[in-house]
């Protein structure tokens, strides 16, 4: 079915262009063209009324939206639940995220993946595996008895997802480098976080193939003068991604601002690490056993420790905008086109280019979302 967006300027993810209407065909980007061009015989075209149209939302990290949690139930129906939830506030495309659990349920999660992507449950891009190999040090409300080291049995369950992407979180000083290169060469996204790493040791794991960090700051070895940990790592290595939760609870408004400031241009990326409560009225929720509050924004447990984030894609892009003083545009990139880099998916989705995946959202000027598109189907 082909159709046409038109009357709003376009964002493709490098520069806002005026005057253009995007052509589609069924899920994919045909072409761009001057609006006085655009042929008639199409099914369907939706005016943007000046609305700006803006590459979809990826989010790398969500554990739960809708009142449900991947955790909890991982199943294709709970993906696709949350995967509603989040698409209110933008996200197109995400990562179900599977705390640390037993290897039964951590297989019972990837088959729900796989059976999602057959399915083709709106956004699903692959799986976020957060654990169960990592330090109890830092451990944060993942539960110490199912931690456990990346045997040959871990790398064949990691490994073992044959569409999307599989990214996991792991304490990188409770491997080896030739593990992390192994897993690295088979397609796995290796990322370091829940971390007591040195400096050096996080440099190691980035040299052998770790691709980045998971939320910066949080439940990693800290930036020291004399102990730079896995934060400076980070933030110094040039290739490296850093994911980090802009709620303004789990890391200060200046330290993001330092963050984005001092690490390379397009290497940081918004996540939400969001919990069930997104998306719902409701300010209380059970997540493996415990009870979790949302209070003043932010989730967490009767001790008052920090439980995943209330937060959402577009409310992160507009904090970033007044964290940071980023440019709105620059803003939508982090939530958009470096997550999609990030996860090698930058010939497909992030952009609006002929060829690619027909992900959008319509917003103004002041970040208010107005309509989204996954794969052309569009929700309002």
């Amino acid at each position: 079915m082909k159709s046409a967006i038109f009357n709003g300027p376009v964002f493709d993810g490098d520069e806002l262009r005026h005057g253009l209407a995007v052509v589609l065909d069924g899920d994919r980007i045909i072409e761009l063209l001057p609006e006085q061009d655009i042929p008639g015989g199409f099914d369907v075209s939706w005016n943007l009324d000046g609305h700006i149209l803006a590459p979809g939302l990826i989010d790398i990290q969500v554990n739960g939206g809708g009142g449900v949690m991947f955790a909890d139930a991982p199943t294709v129906d709970t993906i696709r639940n949350i995967g509603a939830a989040h698409r209110r506030f933008g996200t197109t495309g995400f990562l179900p995220t599977l705390v640390s659990s037993d290897s039964a349920t951590m297989e019972q999660a990837i088959e729900a993946v796989r059976q999602a992507i057959d399915s083709r449950v709106p956004g699903v891009l692959g799986i976020h595996l957060e654990g169960p190999y990592i330090n109890a040090e830092k451990r944060g409300i993942h539960k110490a008895d199912r931690f456990r080291s990346i045997d040959e049995a871990a790398f064949e369950l990691l490994t073992s997802l044959d569409k999307g992407r599989t990214l996991v979180t792991i304490a990188p000083e409770l491997t080896t480098p030739g593990m992390i290169a192994r897993l690295s060469k088979a397609g796995v996204l290796v990322f370091g976080g829940h971390s007591a790493a040195t400096y050096e040791q996080t440099r190691e794991a980035l040299q052998a193939g770790m691709r980045g960090v998971t939320h910066l700051f949080n439940a990693m070895s800290a930036l020291e003068s004399w102990a730079p940990g896995m934060v400076g790592a980070a933030l110094q290595a040039p290739e490296s991604w850093c994911g980090i939760i802009a709620d303004g609870h789990h890391v200060h408004p200046a330290s993001f601002a330092e963050a984005v400031a001092a690490k390379q241009r397009g290497r940081v990326l918004l996540v939400t690490d969001a919990m069930a409560a997104v998306g719902t009225a409701s300010k209380k929720f059970n997540f493996d056993g415990a009870e979790i509050e949302v209070t003043g924004g932010c989730c967490r447990t009767a001790s008052g420790r920090l439980a995943g984030s209330n937060l959402d894609m577009i409310s992160a892009v507009r904090n970033t905008v007044r964290f940071a003083d980023i440019d709105p545009l620059e803003a939508l990139r982090m939530a958009s086109s470096y997550p999609a880099h990030a996860l090698g998916l930058e010939n497909f989705v992030g952009y609006i280019r002929p060829g690619y995946k027909a992900n959008f959202i319509e917003l103004d000027d002041d970040l208010n979302l107005f309509r989204s598109w996954i794969d052309g189907g569009v929700s309002t």
